[in-house]
């Protein structure tokens, strides 16, 4: 019996032995393979069990209990290739480092150059918003025509339309007016003044890289008149290997685009030439008789030549040209000509030629110079049954500039010229003109210095001169802290200015009719001041789901708004005036990205409070919408298809008259079929039908004087299907 237990003792110290030798421990050090930097919050897994660890701070995680034989570890972080370890236990060493990959959808980094320095995006201190690939091709489908769609469905921008029968539209960011934002096209700031009332319909996407969007006062980047925020436009530029693309695009409203861009590199030469072709004939959804979208007819043709000197210097030389012609009205007016029954007709033609030259240099590995310029002449008149207005702005953008790099910081210091002149057309003989000739001097510098691996500091201080309105100077800052792998932040601010001119929304509306001049001598430039902060978060949730959210707070102060007012003795007598007090544009952006495998889901919501408070009043600015949210779901796999669905809300707007219209949600599907040299897409936007004239009377008054609805609280084209195809070849 003795003999008994002790054999017993034995076998069952033997089994518990091997059971103990059979389980192992794992210490596993996950780094980023580029730099080397240790990965905390990446995630371990034993496959086909339970068993799995998340690296601490220092990227190291620890896994216990692996059972003996042939395992197989799988690594993952966010943004990176995941990675398969196959390791037979027990391991003779068992510490492991192992190096990730960045994802092949990040290994292309966004570099960002709205800002002057040449940083990706993720390190940059000042915010940054960017739309390329992909999502940039997704807007192009939606609307082929015109940027207007791409802008109208980022987080924070209303595009506002202007007139009920030309469609005219301008963008508002974060609640303040079009002319508070510039509109660049890498980097010359061309549309302002009298072209940019049609600026966001004459530009097609096809040709576009990239687009950049900085949100928040940044005259110290560009100089005045970027209160509200910079979009900046970049186009591609020539590789080695050819890119042609071709686009035909049919529209549901009776429309037609023909888009075509080609750019390669030979050798020390470059060449991009981007055209298109915009057919529209007039379209009344709502069949009153009167234009919802007018008869259009435009024309662009872009050509860019590239100098490559040598590896050091680089020339190029662009001519865009747009010329369009745009009716809208009385329906039978349009198609059959106006005569004494239906006489009502707004013709509105333009044209457009814009020069953009630059040549850059490196002086030494770590110095360059740059110099640019830009001319642009824009010419539009308007025509209606008894009124004619039009006019030629010419405009000029000229700088150069150092840039230098150095260990820790990045310096970029220049002086720029920036001129517009405006000279109205002359229709009756006692017209007053409302002619003006600014020029605007500028010097400017601006550093980014890495305070550490994980803390920069970009700070920037610009001076301009004015001929008109004085000096201005304009500081800004902006602080990026990475507190670790999943969070960053960011908070900037800075001031800002915008002088006074006629080309306001007010004005459009109302056709520039009996609008009077602005007078210099009574009246100010209209100055800023603003803030951002936001905090970035994002991880992986397992092996094929990753989420982000963004979350933005900001404040703009505006002093001396230039408000419109009427003539005391005469109510249609429209007049301009800086008012007693200021306006100022709070809230918040919210934006979430989730995806797993082949499925992406994006949403997001701003809370816009934007209001007035000048001369006793406060109110919120008309036709503002305090809510507007969204999401886009999207089934897509690479170079093979995608299948996407979209609803936006907006709500919380007022009118001039105070009224508070309703709250609406517009939705959309496409689908795009990709094969190795043409895709097939079709795109049904607003399948909803969601129109104003649903709601209430687009027109009233009589066929022969038509009064128009001045303020468009919401779509006024309803139901569009588009579809197509895009060639690359």
């Amino acid at each position: 019996m003795h003999l008994i237990k002790i054999a017993m003792s034995l076998a069952a110290l033997l089994f518990f032995s091997v059971l103990a030798f059979g389980q192992h421990s794992i210490h596993i050090t996950v780094k980023d393979a580029d730099s080397g930097e240790s990965l905390p919050g990446a995630n371990i897994q034993l496959n086909k069990t339970s068993i799995g660890a998340t690296t601490d701070a220092n990227g190291v995680a620890v896994l216990n209990n692996i059972p003996n034989g042939k395992q197989t570890l799988t690594i993952s972080f966010l943004g990176y290739e995941s990675s398969k370890l196959t390791l037979e236990f027990p391991l003779i060493e068992t510490s492991i480092e192992v190096l990730l990959e960045h994802h092949h959808e990040e290994i292309e980094e966004v570099i960002v150059t709205t800002t002057r320095s040449s940083r990706t995006i993720e390190e940059i201190p000042t915010r940054v918003e960017t739309i390329a690939g992909e999502e940039l091709a997704e807007k192009g489908n939606m609307n082929a025509s015109n940027i207007s769609m791409l802008l109208r469905e980022s987080t924070g921008i209303q595009v506002q339309q202007t007139s009920a029968t030309s469609a005219n539209m301008n963008f508002r960011i974060q609640g303040l007016d079009g002319r508070y934002t510039q509109l660049l096209q890498n980097g010359f700031p061309l549309y302002s003044g009298f072209s940019g009332g049609l600026s966001i319909m004459q530009i097609p996407p096809l040709d576009l890289r990239q687009v950049e969007i900085i949100k928040g006062s940044s005259s110290t980047l560009y100089g005045g008149g970027a209160i509200a925020g910079i979009i900046n436009l970049i186009t591609k530029e020539p590789q080695e290997e050819r890119d042609l693309n071709l686009m035909l695009n049919l529209i549901s409203s009776k429309g037609l685009d023909l888009n075509g861009f080609y750019t390669q590199k030979f050798g020390k030469v470059g060449l991009s030439l981007f055209s298109s072709y915009h057919l529209q004939e007039p379209y009344d959804p709502n069949e009153d008789n009167f234009s919802d979208i007018p008869q259009q007819r435009r024309f662009n043709f872009n050509p860019k030549l590239f100098l490559y000197f040598n590896d050091q210097t680089k020339l190029s030389l662009a001519v865009n040209t747009t010329i369009e012609e745009r009716q809208g009205g009385d329906m039978d007016a349009i198609l059959d000509g106006a005569n004494a029954e239906h006489p009502y007709v707004e013709d509105n033609n333009s044209a457009r030629v814009t020069t953009q030259l630059q040549f850059d240099r490196e002086l030494s590995e770590n110095a360059q110079f740059f110099a640019k310029n830009s001319v642009s002449i824009f010419d539009r008149e308007l025509a209606l049954p008894d009124y004619r207005f039009g006019g030629k702005q010419l405009s000029s953008f000229s700088e150069i500039g150092y840039a230098l790099q150095q260990e820790n910081a990045e310096w970029v210091a220049g002086v720029n010229l920036w001129t517009e002149a405006f000279n109205e057309d002359q229709f009756q003989p006692n017209q007053l003109l409302r002619d003006y000739d600014f020029l605007t001097a500028g010097v400017f510098m601006q550093n980014t210095w890495n305070l550490s691996n994980d803390v920069a500091l970009e700070s920037g201080l610009r001076t301009d001169y004015q001929n008109e309105y004085g000096w201005f100077v304009l500081p800004r800052v902006s602080l990026y802290w990475r507190v670790n792998e999943a969070f960053s932040t960011r908070i900037g601010g800075g001031l800002g200015y915008k002088t006074p001119t006629i080309f306001l929304e007010d004005s459009e509306r109302n056709n520039f009719r009996n609008v009077r001049p602005i007078e210099v001598n009574s009246s100010e430039a209209e100055t800023s001041s603003g803030v951002n902060w936001d905090i970035n978060f994002r991880t992986a949730l397992g092996e094929d789901m990753t989420l982000s959210i963004n979350q933005l707070l900001f404040y703009t102060r505006l002093n001396n708004p230039l408000i419109p007012n009427v003539d005391s003795l005469a109510a249609d007598i429209l007049f301009y005036e800086n008012g007693d007090g200021h306006f100022d544009s709070r809230g918040s952006e919210t934006n979430v990205k989730l995806t797993y495998k082949d499925f992406k889901l994006f949403a997001f919501y701003a809370l816009i409070d934007a209001r007035q408070h000048y001369n006793g009043l406060n109110r919120p600015i008309p036709l503002t919408a305090r809510h507007r949210a969204g999401f886009i779901l999207m089934w897509e796999e690479h170079e093979n298809f995608r299948i996407g669905y979209e609803a936006y809300y907006t709500g919380g707007q007022e009118l001039s008259d105070g009224k508070r219209p309703r709250s609406f949600w517009t939705m959309g599907l496409m689908a795009e079929k990709v094969w190795e040299r043409f895709s097939l897409y079709i795109n049904f936007e607003n399948f909803t039908d969601t129109r104003l004239s649903r709601w209430q009377s687009m027109v009233s008054g009589t066929r022969q004087n038509p009064i128009f609805e001045s303020e468009i609280w919401a779509p006024t084209d309803g139901r569009i299907i588009n579809g197509g195809i895009k060639i690359r070849l």
